[in-house]
Order: structure tokens, then sequence, then C-alpha cells
């Protein structure tokens, strides 16, 4: 008799990957495949509709057929995405109007500053700023710049979607346009109270109605996968964007439960439970998952580039040959190296928020080298990790340990001197992949396969658990001056 297992898309910025999950979390096959990033002007960042959809689908159908030859039988997929990222396509051929603008893009930066005395009455209603990193502005620029969109939308031929919706537009050959509440809440069009698309909104962004997708629970029914693009029927019944994913393959279904993923970028998301927190320090208030009707709402951290950081080592400036050379390389150093990395590669995010500012090096002296660049760009990540933290605290709300995953957390120096720097527990789960595990999850969660939360945090289990070691002067002293390196960066950006 065949076991049963899941299938989970995991969208992200630099790779497409599929996974089958054993129902127990365990990885029955996995495929991954890069694909190129576009930078056609500086603060701009684009990637091709069809090769995000292509390396998709040969992924998934790898995945499936690895699956296959185990035994293993799929029921049901689940998709998680990149958050933001913004496609507009013709509803009748199915090809994207434009490239997909990417979440890190900031083309947007001019007009958001140019309505900026919206802001507040945009954030009571979405809990996000107003910033190029949102989707609402991406859509408006396509529309506004694209020739022939606008045209295209009034007569409603256009759609518009997260990564998630275009994926299960194609998988369902355009029987489904659809999202869940987690992405609908990164767009700066959905608002988080009333959990509807907002008419005001759209009015403000000039985004007609009829783009949007339908928006469901993250554990719904979002369409069946046409035979004929993925070789066999299977229904999608889970959604999540990815750091909302990584919340619930995490477990931290409790208030005051905290997650912080580390990949491309690097996101704290803290389980607020029912009640929308209204930051007092630019946190994003956003929803956490939405199961039954019923939202959960997480407070939000963004730090904008954090395995981007190595990846700019490796194949920007060359100073790595790959990336698990970080870990050695930042071995080899002291805590009084003196050398300081902000990474405002793609602006600034939690708590500064400022699309203007950029990479910055400090302490750099004739002795500076590879060592100290892979240092600098590993502790930078803890450092903006410790202000997000901070100000999850000034927002009334602490928490005891954080729950840790991504591809950089392998780096056991990195989970220490995050520990160290935070002055809390970090915990590293056994199984990695806390995303594409979420949507696994959520997707079995409306299949029946779990009976509810707590079956499914029953198959948590801990990897290592990293307690603080370093002492107080040496890191408050690394602390101070980390802060004076991010004002720097940030007077230089004025």
């Amino acid at each position: 008799m065949s076991k049963q297992g899941i299938l989970s898309i995991d969208q992200g910025t630099t790779s497409s990957r599929a996974i089958v999950f054993a129902l127990n979390g365990q990885q029955v096959s996995n495929m991954q495949q890069e694909f190129t990033q576009h930078y056609p002007a500086n603060g701009w960042v684009e990637h091709d509709p069809e090769e995000i959809w292509k390396t998709t689908l040969e992924s998934s159908k790898t995945a499936l057929e690895q699956a296959s030859k185990k035994g293993v039988s799929v029921a049901c997929i689940g998709i998680t995405n990149q958050r933001e990222t913004t496609l507009v396509w013709n509803k009748q051929t199915g090809k994207a109007i434009y490239p997909a603008i990417v979440w890190q893009d900031r083309r947007t930066a001019q007009y958001c500053e140019s309505i900026k005395k919206q802001e507040e009455f945009v954030r009571a209603k979405t809990g996000l700023l107003l910033d190029p990193y949102f989707s609402a502005t991406k859509v408006k620029w396509i529309l506004d710049e694209v020739e022939g969109a606008r045209h295209l939308a009034s007569q409603g031929k256009l759609a518009f979607g997260t990564v998630d919706s275009f994926l299960i537009w194609r998988l369902t050959d355009g029987k489904s346009h659809v999202t869940d509440a987690s992405n609908a809440s990164r767009t700066n069009l959905f608002n988080i109270h009333t959990q509807q698309w907002d008419a005001e909104l759209l009015e403000l962004f000039d985004i007609p109605a009829n783009m949007l997708p339908e928006v469901l629970d993250c554990a719904d029914d979002f369409g069946i996968t046409s035979k004929r693009v993925l070789g066999q029927s299977l229904p999608i019944s889970g959604v999540a964007g990815d750091q909302q994913a990584a919340l619930v393959g995490q477990s931290c279904f409790k208030a005051g439960d905290l997650k912080s993923t580390y990949g491309t970028g690097c996101f704290a998301l803290l389980n607020t439970g029912e009640e929308a927190v209204m930051s007092s320090h630019k946190l994003l208030t956003t929803v956490g998952y939405r199961l039954n009707g019923v939202t959960s709402y997480a407070l939000e951290g963004a730090i904008f580039t954090a395995g981007a950081n190595i990846q700019w080592l490796r194949d920007g400036i060359h100073v790595l040959d790959h990336a698990k050379q970080s870990q050695v390389l930042a071995e080899s150093l002291d805590y009084d190296h003196g050398v300081f990395l902000v990474p405002g590669f793609a602006g600034l995010g939690a708590p500064h928020w400022n699309p203007n500012a950029r990479a910055s090096l400090f302490g750099m002296t004739r002795g500076t080298g590879p060592a100290h660049f892979a240092r600098a760009a590993l502790e930078a990540v803890c450092y903006q990790t410790h202000e997000l933290l901070n100000a999850m605290e000034n927002d009334g709300i602490s928490s005891s340990a954080v729950w840790v995953d991504g591809g950089m957390v392998a780096n056991d120096w990195l989970c220490q001197f995050l520990a160290d720097i935070l002055q809390i527990e970090v915990q590293r789960p056994k199984i990695m992949e806390s995303t594409a595990l979420g949507a696994a999850y959520l997707a079995g969660l409306q299949e029946g396969l779990y009976k509810d939360l707590d079956d499914i945090a029953s198959h948590k289990a801990v990897d290592r658990t990293f307690s603080p070691e370093l002492g107080e002067p040496t890191r408050a002293r690394l602390l101070k001056k980390w802060h004076l390196a991010v004002e720097a960066t940030l007077a230089f950006a004025e």
C-alpha cells in the first residue's frame, strides 16, 4: 500500500523548489532550480514570469516522479511564495504583460513619497506602511507605464496576482483566480480588519477591482490542477506567503510565539493571536494565517537582505567561492575585528524604512580581507534582528525564545552569535524547511490529513538550542558601534 504525501511548491526569490513531505514532516523528494535575477535600472529588480513558471513546473514534476518511485502517493498541493512580488497578466492568453516586479524593487519610492500624507490612512486599514516593497504601487506602475494596459484593465481583460495567484492560474489552466488572506494582506489593497479588498485603497492607487483575485482562507479549496499541465489532477488545498507559511511550519500557534526566517531576506514574525496589534515602532501588522474564517495576526519586522549579503560576497565581489565558506571565515576572527557592514542593498527595512539607504562598510584597514567581509555580513543580520526584537519589546510583547529557519541557520556560528546578541535562546528545528513544510501542513489540514493545529504541532522537534554566552560589556560595545554605523548610513542616504 502506498504511503500518503503532500507536494509543497515553494516559489522563492532566487529559486523555485518542490518538496514532497510525508505526513510526519519528513522529506520524501526535493527538486530545486535557480532562476535569473534582472536589474534593469538602479534599485529595480525583476523576474521573468515564464522562468518562474518553467522552474516551478519542472521542479514539481520531478518531485512528484521521485515520490512515486518511492511508493508515496501525493494527496494534495500546498503553495508558498515570495510575497509582494507583482504580476499582471492577460486573462485570455495567460501571459504577463510585463516582467514580475520583485518585492525588493524600489522604482516607486518617489511615488510613495508623493502620497506620504496618506500613510496613516493606509496603515490603519492594511497594517502596512507606504513603501515600494508592497504590491499596490507596483500594479499602478505597470498600469501606468505599459502601453495599452489601462485600456485592457478597463475592459476587464487583465488579472493581478502575487506569485501564488499566477501559479494557481497556470496550474488550473486559468480556472482559478484566487489568493489567500496572508498574501492579500501584503498588497496595501486589503483591509486586514474587514478581511476584504478595500474600495478606498483601490481608488487611492487607481486599480480596477476586476483585476483582483478572490481571497480564501490559508487552508481552502484553491482549485484542481489540470492534467494537461501537471500530468495529474490534484487539489491545491493550502496557500500562504513564505513568512506566514514558516510561522505555521514552526507551529507558532500561540500569542507570543516568535519565528525568524533567514533566506534571501530575514523576516521575524510574532504571533499576536486574534488581536491586530498596531506597532508604534514601524513594525508591520499582518495576517499570520486565516483558518475557518478566523484570523490570527502577527507583528512583522523585515530585513531586506540576509542570505543575499552572502550571495553578494560570492557572486558580486567574488570574495567567497561558496556560501558555506562564510562560517569558517567568520570563526577565524575575534569580536574586535572592527568591520561593520550595513547591508542597505535594497534600502533598509524595519524599524528604519528608508528606501534610499544603500549598503556601507565601516572600519576597513589595509589588513581587511575576505574573513572580515564574511563576518561583518553575518553579524549584520544578527544586529538587525536585535533591532526588530527591540521594537517588538517596545510595542509591549517579548519572547523568551526565537525559532529560526531558512538556509542561513545551518551555520552554527551565526546561530550562536544571534543568541549572544539577542540574549534569548535560539531554537533550530530538525526540519529546516519550515516554509515549505507550513504550506504542506495547511494543505493537509484542509484535506483532513491532520486533525487540527495541535496535531500539526505534535510533529515539531528541536535540532539544537543555542544559549547566550557572550559577556555583556562586549555585546554592548558591538551594538553601540553598529548603531553608529546605521546612523552614518542613514545620514548619507539623506
